[in-house]
């Protein structure tokens, strides 16, 4: 590999005019951006040049404005368009970068050398893979290794810089300043029993005690808890829903029929069917976790959230087909301290991808997150626009809101230099073009889930917040700013009170049943009730195919002005973190449980009566 790479770098160069630092542009070089490292991080030595990097370059897009106003209108119950969702063309059309733009940037590129790319399906992102040393050229960097705390090293910049005439036609290139790792949000724990929540009270519902243990919660309760017990799915392959795994998860067929067989004996062979789609070389897999897998990640093992993932939905929406993402990354080199183990941005290599495809999944699940801070805005943004072209072709994104609260206790301080204390909203639950689910624990009544540190596990709290990026979208504007009213000017200072709030709603995550390495014991996280909620909104979208009526799509515009009637408002807890209690839990929406949890058939109710 370490051929491939000089061999790029000598065409590169043998491509260029002159040598100068910074190389050949028809306008000076001004910086376009700049972004601290975030405090976990350390910067170690200078990359390898030679190293081969991946570079995504964010083109301007043609007329976004309109492809938001369209996905509201067919997102909004009360417009005359909702439901009629975007086909893949109509969303590549309106994006598409002008003509000027992808001349300017194509000029830009060739003239230095770059020949061979590869494009997102609207031309609205260029692929280029360089070396290192000729990606600090061409954008008048510098590459640094960088160690995160858990282990982690990647090569970044915390600037980079693009000929003037260029920065009013390309909004973000990366891997540069991005610092984003797209951690699952999970708690684990592998041994039973565990601890009874102190405010653990045995329901007085019979149907619900009778099935739903506090310590190990199964397919039957979220069943009986939700009420989908008695629905029979009749959209056969009409319906699909999906599932992302990154960071080298991968579901196991066998656990899962492990899991099936004890839980939900009908739905076993689901285990085989689930279709498995590898994008940028991520691992597939049909058989059980090799020894090796069970110890990597210093010991913690691999597969414990695609396991999860895969055996929430399919535990509650069988037989509905279900499509495994599994994005991959890595640069072809070796890696050693010297030289990162993946310096791709996962979400947006997937997302592309996806945008790319004439069939997708109506619900997607994703379990996976990080600080907003951690990511440049101008990059979040592009992400969370890509995620906006998803809606407008009808298929609803849940991401989990994260398993920190307000902030990982000792982690509050702003990355600007300053240390400046502050509540750590999370990217991309901050989206306003994504549905944030948050976490409950306890049955009668359900309340926001929290967990607090001890010698047996850490602490855990539902992600809530206020994105620092993005402004509050009007389909919040009913509720939020009430709630922050009632706050009386608590926490003033370490949030945005203008920003998207989140989550949007909430279900069950705490002490989720389920099977890794042909071993049973239970999982949390928000990263569990985000599938567990998908798998519900699945059979949703499979009543309302069978009525001959569209798919949900983008949820939230109707979330907020009807769907939360169908929601059981949770009335009770705090968000914790940062070292305090937080945001408190109030009757109707609040930025820890949001509107609730799901009300099966009041939802198909609802949305069977919006069109």
């Amino acid at each position: 590999m370490r051929g491939i790479a000089s061999a790029l770098l000598s065409a590169a160069i043998a491509a260029q005019a002159v040598l100068a630092t910074p190389i050949r542009a028809r306008s000076p070089y001004v910086v376009k951006e700049s972004h601290n490292a975030p405090n976990a991080w350390t910067k170690l030595n200078r990359a390898q040049g030679d190293g081969v990097i991946d570079l995504s370059i964010a083109l301007k897009q043609g007329n976004f404005a309109e492809l938001e106003r369209q996905l509201y209108e067919v997102s909004d119950p009360d417009h005359e368009r909702y439901g009629q969702h975007l086909s893949a063309d109509e969303v590549n059309e309106l994006v598409k970068p002008c003509q000027e733009t992808s001349d300017l940037v194509h000029e830009w590129l060739r003239e230095n050398g770059v020949e061979h790319m590869s494009y997102s399906s609207a031309k609205d992102w260029i692929n280029i893979r360089i070396p290192i040393e000729f990606a600090e050229r061409l954008l008048d960097t510098e590459y640094h290794d960088y160690g995160h705390k858990n282990g982690k090293v990647v090569s970044r910049a915390t600037h980079w810089s693009l000929p003037r005439h260029l920065h009013d036609h390309i909004d973000a290139i990366q891997p540069t300043t991005s610092f984003f790792q797209a951690a699952a949000h999970k708690e684990t724990i592998v041994d039973i029993p565990v601890d009874v929540p102190a405010t653990y009270k045995k329901p007085s519902d019979s149907a619900i005690s009778k099935v739903c243990n506090v310590t190990s919660v199964t397919p039957e309760c979220f069943a009986t808890l939700y009420q989908t017990k008695n629905y029979k799915p009749q959209a056969g392959d009409d319906n699909l829903v999906g599932f992302n795994n990154f960071l080298g998860e991968i579901p196991i067929r066998p656990d899962t029929e492990k899991f099936l067989q004890k839980y939900r004996p009908e739905a076993v062979s689901q285990a085989k069917a689930y279709k498995q789609f590898s994008i940028a070389d991520g691992p597939v897999q049909d058989g059980p976790l090799t020894y090796n897998q069970s110890i990597a990640k210093n010991g913690a093992g691999i597969s414990k959230e695609a396991n999860l993932d895969v055996q929430a939905i399919s535990g509650i929406s069988w037989p509905t087909p279900i499509w495994s993402f599994s994005t991959g990354g890595s640069p072809p080199f070796i890696p050693d301290i010297n030289t990162p183990d993946n310096t791709n941005e996962p979400y947006l290599v997937w997302v592309n991808w996806l945008l790319d495809q004439h069939k997708i999944p109506s619900v997607i699940s994703t379990s996976y997150g990080d600080d907003e801070q951690t990511v440049p805005q101008s990059y979040a943004e592009r992400v969370c626009k890509q995620f906006a072209q998803v809606g407008a072709r009808g298929t609803t994104l849940f991401f989990s809101s994260g398993d920190a609260g307000v902030g990982s206790p000792g982690t509050c301080f702003s990355n600007d230099g300053k240390n400046t204390t502050k509540f750590l909203p999370a990217f991309p639950a901050g989206c306003p073009y994504v549905t944030t689910v948050g976490a409950t624990m306890n049955f009668e009544p359900e309340v926001a889930v929290y967990r607090p540190k001890s010698p047996q596990h850490g602490f855990y709290a539902g992600g809530s917040g206020f994105s620092e990026y993005f402004k509050r979208p009007s389909y919040q504007d009913a509720v939020v700013p009430g709630y922050i009213k009632g706050l009386n000017g608590s926490y003033d200072g370490l949030y945005n009170k203008a920003g998207r709030a989140y989550p949007d709603l909430a279900a069950q995550g705490l002490y989720f049943a389920y099977v890794w390495n042909n071993t049973e014991g239970v999982i949390s996280g928000t990263s569990a009730s985000t599938p567990l909620t998908a798998g519900i909104f699945t059979l949703v979208n499979d009543a309302l195919i069978s009525q001959g009526k569209p798919t949900l799509g983008f949820l939230n515009p109707w979330l907020y002005s009807k769907g939360y009637r169908g929601l059981t408002d949770i009335t009770s807890g705090v968000a914790h973190g940062c070292d305090v209690d937080a945001f408190p839990v109030v009757e109707g929406w609040d930025p820890v449980t949001g509107w609730g949890t799901p009300i099966f058939p009041k939802l198909v109710s609802l949305a069977s009566g919006g069109y």
